[in-house]
């Protein structure tokens, strides 16, 4: 506002609070001849003993005191008018000040509204929706000048273990320690901006070369590598990054950043941190987000299928037991690898609803078995997420009660990290459906990150051996010793040992020689379905203790069954 307005604005704020102010005073005036005219009436009354304009004319010659009451309303309004000038400026001062301040504060409230609706908080940095508009604005600015550009997304891979072992203080702490160090590595020209809770973006605009991205996401790493201090202790974060180039990759904010993540997405598994977007990354995205609504819809209409992989003992060749494994096979796509389908089910939390269909169906499955006479045990593999949902064990207990069979026929195999992860959380639901009577088995031992001290404490009954110690023993004398260590270990823990990987009789003869104690590979079977299971114990004839088929088998006559059926 400038003076001018200021100035005549306070000048019709006075002009009105003195019009105000004057009839107040006007009415004080007429009050006062009012006054003036029932004195001089009653001095003629009492004087004269009657009213007439005679009498009043004498009353006002003749009484002093009158003529001072007749100058009471000159001076009343003088005063009056005066005074109301003086008032009527002060308060149009005071309006005209105040209402400057209240304009001061909205104008400061609308640029902090403003400012918090388009950055972080916590950082200070653009956020997401600002990004995204500098974005189009560049892309917009390099359509007209021919230029290029590029985007980053930066992931802090493991800011969720930093927030779940410090907290939300020390993280938030990180946060700005990570933003810093990002306006530090780029240039002044580029745009740094917090688009999620751990996920940055860089815009790099004016680069003469693509490669220009490359060496910024270099320099990011390199800048991350420094450890971050809190509270006095040194932290190692990790980033991962995504680029995509204008107009290479795209022409419009939301497919470069579309790219982006998926370009970040590549970065995970890649050994460099970083990843270029290429149009092959896209071939599984769709795909990957079809199946997630397809394999929630799969696992209610009862469309997956459970296959069994036999374990056999090594020493007797009688069938031991089976192996449950889901499997996918999908109208449109095919074969789905559990690989993909059941990490994509615990991302989803969906893995709950599948292992309840699995378990369903083993245990149904195995009841059917052991009517027929099959003194089998059938294994079921349980997720990280399984061991840590406390309504597991009335579950099971439920399921096993509708289809009849016995806790005793049934091995849980669990793995090291699932157990490792949370681990008094773990055993508490393991020792739980211990007590109900059920087996456990540690599936792919010496993979995951073990302690023997939780080993110890779990009421195991078998360890598995992962395959890839066991394809290599006839070549490689370190797993050769790994193997043979393995199974001395369970063997004085009281456990019995199950060799996954058997591929051909040269490795059934070592694992004999170790005294391992059940093999289970493609030598003697792949994972069959349900007929072909029951089509491959027949041609076997590997029923244990069995009324129907009495005579045992060899391990020969199962892999020459296992060639038939493969081909």
């Amino acid at each position: 506002m400038d003076l001018s307005n200021a100035s005549n604005l306070l000048s019709n704020n006075v002009k009105i609070l003195k019009s105000e102010a004057s009839k107040t005073a006007y009415q004080g005036v007429l009050i006062a001849i009012s006054s003036i005219i029932i004195a001089t009436c009653l001095v003629s009354l009492y004087v004269s003993g009657s009213i007439s304009l005679e009498n009043l004319w004498a009353a006002q010659k003749t009484n002093v005191a009158l003529w001072i009451l007749d100058i009471i309303p000159f001076v009343f309004g003088i005063w009056g008018q005066y005074s109301s000038s003086i008032m009527a400026y002060q308060a149009g001062a005071l309006i005209f000040d105040q209402t400057q301040e209240l304009r001061s504060r909205t104008m400061d409230l609308e640029k902090h509204t403003n400012h918090v609706s388009t950055h972080d908080l916590l950082t200070d940095l653009p956020n997401r929706a600002l990004f995204y508009d500098r974005v189009a604005r560049a892309i917009a600015s390099a359509h007209s000048s021919n230029r290029q550009l590029s985007i980053l997304l930066i992931e802090i891979e493991n800011f969720k273990d930093v927030y779940d072992t410090l907290g939300r203080n020390s993280s938030d702490l990180i946060l700005k320690q990570i933003s810093i160090r990002l306006q530090g590595a780029s240039s002044e020209n580029d745009s740094v901006a917090k688009i999620d809770g751990n996920v940055f973006g860089i815009l790099v605009s004016n680069i003469l070369s693509v490669n220009e991205a490359e060496q910024l996401a270099k320099h990011i790493q390199k800048a991350m590598e420094a450890p971050f201090m809190v509270d006095r202790l040194q932290v190692g974060m990790h980033s991962n990054i995504g680029i995509v180039h204008f107009p290479t990759h795209g022409e419009d904010v939301d497919a470069l950043v579309q790219r982006a993540g998926v370009a970040l997405h590549m970065a995970q598994k890649s050994a460099k941190g970083y990843a270029i977007y290429e149009p092959s990354f896209d071939r599984h995205t769709p795909l990957r987000l079809t199946l997630m609504s397809e394999l929630r819809r799969a696992i209610e209409k009862n469309d997956l299928s459970l296959f069994y992989q036999p374990k056999v003992s090594i020493q007797t060749n009688e069938l031991y037991g089976a192996e449950a494994l889901a499997r996918w096979d999908h109208p449109t796509h095919g074969f789905i690898s559990p690989d993909e389908f059941i990490p994509m089910a615990e991302r989803t939390r969906m893995i709950k609803q599948l292992t309840q269909w699995v378990l369903k169906r083993a245990f149904k499955d195995c009841a059917a078995w052991h009517k027929q006479g099959l003194d089998i045990k059938i294994s079921v593999n349980l997720s990280t997420r399984d061991l840590h949902d406390p309504d597991l064990p009335d579950l099971i207990a439920g399921i096993a009660a509708s289809t009849g069979i016995q806790p005793e026929w049934i091995i849980l195999e669990i793995t090291e990290s699932s157990v490792m992860n949370e681990p008094e959380n773990a055993l508490a639901i393991i020792n739980r459906l211990h007590d109900m009577g059920y087996q456990f088995s540690i599936d792919d031992f010496g993979t995951g990150y073990s302690s023997l001290a939780y080993l110890k404490r779990l009421p195991l009954e078998e360890l598995k051996i992962d395959k890839s110690f066991v394809m290599d023993i006839m070549n490689s004398e370190n797993d050769a010793t790994i193997v043979k260590a393995i199974i001395n270990l369970a063997h004085n823990l009281g456990l019995s040992v199950t060799a996954e990987g058997v591929e051909n009789d040269a490795i059934m003869a070592k694992l004999r020689d170790y005294n391992c104690d059940i093999a289970q590979g493609y030598y003697l079977s792949k994972p069959l379905s349900v007929n072909e299971f029951n089509d491959w114990i027949k041609m076997s004839k590997l029923f244990p203790h069995s009324t129907l088929m009495p005579n045992t088998p060899t391990i020969d006559a199962v892999a020459k069954y296992q060639s038939e059926i493969s081909h």
